[in-house]
């Protein structure tokens, strides 16, 4: 059993919130290539906060990890106090760590609705026999699920008349939304975005936007975001910490970061 983990911030009292999610001292490499570089980060409970830097800067290898897709060569990675870093992806997804990927990856024959019940595969009580014999219990099992999806699909925004529609046949930003919900499905403490407005128009990027807060408020699910709009990023985070070439550079609220001459410079490059 791993042994609860005290970080500065997790104290509840003096206004400091809980911390969810935190990484000591983490690095990732590939052979001779240093992709995360000694990162110490933490999330509070119920906030939403976001991981950027320029293309190539270590993010997504960084979720990567979180998830556990990857194992850090050095330090560890603790979730509401537990030692996670060398958990399978399966078991992390069971605590209550769900994500979306950058490139959507939905089963692009199945229907969304379908899609959608994949996502709560972690919660489900019945085993391969009883997936086979299909008794009365498991049956119930089932409808249970797919109501559940029909509820995800219908909270994320997506029409209820294309429920049933391949997810090839979806629009990108409905996609978007189906894979949002499948995360969803699995109950998430924790929800990691990767790239979410990607390929949006700004309307839809706002109304994302509102609906990450929503999910805080009514949900209480705490947020992880990579994202390059910085106007989403800007206006959705309590707190922004970068990457460059895998090391943090920068943390802090926005004002703060926005202003800090290192994240300008990993940005534009030196001036003059």
């Amino acid at each position: 059993m791993s042994t609860p983990v005290e970080t500065p911030s997790t104290a509840t009292g003096a206004g400091k919130a809980r911390t969810l999610l935190a990484t000591e001292q983490v690095s990732k490499t590939f052979g001779g290539l240093v992709a995360v570089n000694d990162v110490s980060f933490e999330i509070p409970e119920r906030s939403i906060v976001s991981i950027i830097g320029p293309n190539g800067a270590g993010k997504t290898t960084f979720f990567n990890m979180l998830t556990g897709l990857y194992k850090p060569s050095i330090g560890r990675i603790v979730f509401d106090g537990k030692d996670i870093s060398r958990t399978r992806p399966d078991r992390i997804t069971t605590l209550g760590i769900a994500r979306t990927f950058q490139n959507i990856r939905l089963f692009a024959t199945m229907s969304a609705v379908e899609n959608v019940m994949v996502g709560q595969h972690a919660r489900m009580k019945a085993g391969l026999i009883g997936s086979i014999l299909r008794p009365p219990k498991v049956r119930g099992e089932e409808r249970s699920v797919r109501d559940k999806a029909h509820e995800m699909l219908s909270y994320v925004g997506l029409a209820t008349r294309v429920h049933d529609e391949l997810a090839v046949n979806l629009s990108y930003g409905d996609q978007r939304r189906v894979e949002i919900a499948r995360a969803l499905a699995s109950d998430p403490r924790l929800l990691l975005l990767d790239e979410p407005t990607a390929g949006m128009n700004p309307q839809e990027s706002d109304r994302l936007t509102a609906f990450m807060r929503q999910l805080r408020e009514e949900r209480q699910v705490t947020i992880l975001l990579i994202e390059h709009d910085m106007k989403v990023v800007m206006g959705v985070s309590e707190r922004i910490t970068v990457l460059d070439h895998g090391e943090k550079i920068a943390e802090g609220d926005p004002v703060e970061v926005r202003a800090n001459p290192l994240v300008v410079e990993a940005y534009l490059g030196k001036q003059g």
